[in-house]
């Protein structure tokens, strides 16, 4: 590991060279098994290291932003399986969809925390012996320093060199130095100055903030929680763990954190771009207005935007995806209603042409799925397929392909309500089946084949919009920890660790006054440092002789 800035130096008092050292303690020797786990330790807690796990941190977390996370994503990782069959499994036997909470990612999270721990606390216990510390000897020769000046005094001054150096321990006190006095006899008096562990507090500080907010992530994440819920236009949500579609808890999470109320989505607006002829039809803005409700108080209306969420009780909701959610009805042959809901289709593309599925279990003569469609302005290709133009509905179109058979929901196992395995299932309508698949418009009927019924779509089809409720106990920690953090490290950048040096000695009849000083590090104001150290003491030994001159007259 590098030296710190205070690090202790060969010049100070009771510095023993490394060599003597060894020779009055020779190193025990050790097997190879504890030289191999020493220097792996010290490998570790080396501050190069800190920095190399830091980065590779970094880069793991990459994959968590490129493929969707179980987290916060669970619908996009279904999509992902739908349209990845092959490579998703791979995928998931290593973590892509699960990174934050993967073994390789805790392992670099952990070792990072070790690396900081090793660093951080020599170089705390290194520093507080280097607070406690005098200021360096002054070196014999100042001349030789870069940056070096002398004034030399007549033979008024002669006999006067303590308080001279006096002055310039005061001058250099007011500038925030450590100063110490030194008397070398006849080779004159000097003071010793030292400024700028600040410096080194602000680079510690820094390190400590990093560390806290590794342990506020590791720790307070354990409590948190989100949950995802799809409301189409309408419909109300109660906060509980049945009235979630998905549900994300910490490791320390308990029912009790959910804190009652609920939610309505009276009304989803969407603003699109209509001038702009290279955007026409993308969405410039969402707007869920809801009505929210606390137990035993008043309803109020609130505002959901995308980078505006409701936040309530330390919980914030967000607004994620929205699209359309038909409202289909199947009744059998006599015109009885056996299914009735709106569902919600997942966009396909910008223009929300997007895939839905409705099963029906029970009430026809056989178990019926219908694999699903949604164009909202539907556009006929060449080919004569059908896709949207737009994300508003200026034409608005559903189509259908009927599968029967076991849909497998009689065996207790959970199966998604947005995919439709058929496996096990007869097409016998869309696709090559020789029978024209479903295609409805708003209002319309239509006959389900082999007589199975009818199928209907509503005259309104209202939208959705999918909410993820987020209660983080980590953003306060986390905030704070990354004020300190970013305050150390404006510290550890921008103050100077340097050291002076005022020496006064004979010349002759009179006094030749040194000026040294010596940049611990980068500092580029050295040298101005200097300047200004030397008209300081120039201007209080002139006012100085001219109070002097007051006095005798």
């Amino acid at each position: 590991m590098s030296r710190p800035s205070d690090h202790i130096d060969a010049g100070r008092e009771g510095y023993e060279p490394h060599d003597a050292r060894q020779r009055k303690h020779p190193a025990k020797k050790t097997g190879p098994v504890v030289s191999m786990a020493r220097g792996l330790w010290t490998w570790l807690t080396s501050m190069r290291t800190a920095i190399i796990l830091l980065l590779v941190l970094a880069i793991a977390s990459v994959p968590g932003s490129i493929y969707p996370q179980r987290s916060s994503d669970p619908n996009g990782v279904t999509i992902y399986f739908d349209e990845h069959p092959d490579l998703a499994p791979v995928l998931d036997s290593i973590g892509m969809f699960d990174v934050f909470s993967s073994w390789w990612f805790s392992s670099i999270y952990i070792l990072l925390f070790v690396s900081l721990v090793g660093c951080i606390l020599p170089r705390t216990s290194h520093h507080l012996r280097a607070l406690r510390s005098r200021p360096p000897r002054t070196p014999a020769r100042l001349s030789r320093l870069d940056d070096y000046a002398k004034v030399s005094l007549d033979e008024r001054w002669a006999g006067r060199e303590g308080a001279i150096i006096d002055s310039a321990r005061r001058i250099l006190r007011r500038s925030g130095y450590r100063t110490e006095l030194f008397d070398a006899g006849k080779r004159g008096i000097s003071v010793s100055a030292e400024r700028g562990y600040l410096r080194e507090t602000g680079n510690l500080l820094f390190h400590v903030a990093m560390l806290g907010i590794i342990l506020s992530i590791g720790v307070f994440s354990g409590f948190n929680w989100h949950g995802q819920r799809v409301l189409v236009e309408g419909q109300t949500f109660v906060n509980g763990l049945v009235s979630y579609s998905s549900f994300n808890p910490g490791r320390f999470f308990t029912e009790d954190e959910l804190k009652p109320f609920s939610l309505r989505l009276d009304d989803l607006d969407v603003t699109y771009e209509e001038e702009n002829p290279n955007a026409i039809g993308i969405p410039l803005d969402f707007s869920a207005h809801v009505t929210v409700q606390k137990p035993g108080g008043e309803p109020r209306e609130e505002l959901i935007q995308v980078n505006n969420p409701l936040r309530l009780d330390g919980m914030d909701t967000y607004l994620l995806t929205n699209g359309y959610a038909p409202t289909i009805t199947v009744r059998d042959p006599e015109g009885n209603e056996v299914y009735r809901e709106s569902v919600a289709f997942i966009p396909q593309d910008d223009f929300l042409t997007s895939t839905g599925v409705v099963k029906v279990p029970d009430g026809l003569d056989e178990q019926v799925g219908f694999l699903g469609f949604f164009y909202p302005t539907a556009v006929e290709l060449d080919s004569g397929a059908l896709t949207s133009g737009h994300q508003d509905m200026h034409n608005p179109v559903l189509t259908f392909n009927v599968y029967v058979g076991d849909l497998g929901l009689d065996y207790g196992t959970p199966v998604s309500v947005y995919s439709l395995d058929t496996t096990d299932l007869e097409q016998i309508a869309g696709g090559e089946t020789g029978v024209a698949g479903l295609q409805l418009r708003p209002g319309e009927t239509v006959e389900l084949p082999n007589g199975l019924g009818t199928m209907t779509l509503d005259a309104e089809v209202p939208r959705y919009a999918s909410f993820d409720v987020h209660r983080d106990y980590t953003r306060v920690p986390v905030a704070i920890f990354t004020g300190l953090m970013i305050a150390g490290l404006v510290v550890s950048l921008f103050v100077p660790r340097r050291r002076m040096w005022v020496k006064a000695s004979r010349q002759g009849d009179g006094v030749l006054l040194e000026f040294a000083g010596l940049a611990r590090g980068e500092d580029p104001n050295i040298e101005r440092a200097l300047n200004e150290l030397v008209e300081a003491q120039t201007r209080a030994l002139v006012s100085w002789k001219a109070d002097e001159r007051e006095e005798s007259a």
